[in-house]
């Protein structure tokens, strides 16, 4: 009985080396050049919860930015998203994942945005609202290619993009659609998240 669990034991202890060394390779492989993770930024979501940007690679996800105070164009974007969301295969929606980042950095505090996802009644647990530092958002407008710029009132004039994202990271699909979910946008996603 002991030469048995003498030579498995060396068997399963190798195995489970492997399985830690390619998951450790895996997660050290170099981004591919045109994906957006290059850029170091810091966010902090609506749960406090501080992550780099770069933190969502590994799955498919929504980007778009916004601001709280917003009073017409950013609600949009949100219902943009939604239907886009509803849109989709069942098993797609539950892969889906959004990420809302914020331009006002001084007035989108973490609590400010928590108080937004709760009266819009958005899935938090799928649906990410961060704040990030004024360089840390002029860093994530630019490599997304959304424009912006900040008005006099406090509040900020800026273009309304939907970008999809696969894992590493990749601009996929783009849209400027809004009102309603964009077929073109809506089908990349859904083969996107069809995706292993």
């Amino acid at each position: 009985m002991n030469a048995i669990r003498h030579s498995i034991a060396p068997g399963v202890l190798a195995a489970l080396l492997a399985c830690f060394v390619a998951a450790q390779s895996q997660a050290a492989a170099p981004l591919p050049g045109d994906s957006v993770y290059w850029v170091d930024a810091g966010l902090t979501g609506q749960d406090g919860r501080t992550t780099a940007f770069a933190d969502g690679r590994g799955e498919p996800r929504v980007v778009s930015m916004f601001y709280a105070s917003c009073p017409f164009m950013c609600p949009l974007i949100i219902d943009t998203i939604r239907q886009t969301e509803h849109a989709l295969p069942e098993a797609a929606r539950r892969r889906f994942k959004v990420l809302l980042v914020s331009f006002d950095a001084e007035r989108d505090t973490p609590a400010a945005l928590k108080a937004m996802a709760e009266k819009r009644h958005l899935d938090t647990p799928r649906w990410t609202l961060a704040h990030a530092r004024a360089p840390d958002v002029r860093r994530i407008a630019a490599v997304l290619g959304i424009r912006y710029r900040a008005l006099q009132d406090g509040g900020f004039s800026h273009a309304s993009v939907l970008v999809l994202l696969d894992p590493d990271g990749r601009i996929v699909a783009r849209s400027e659609t809004m009102g309603h979910a964009d077929p073109q946008f809506v089908a990349a996603a859904a083969t996107l998240l069809a995706s292993p």
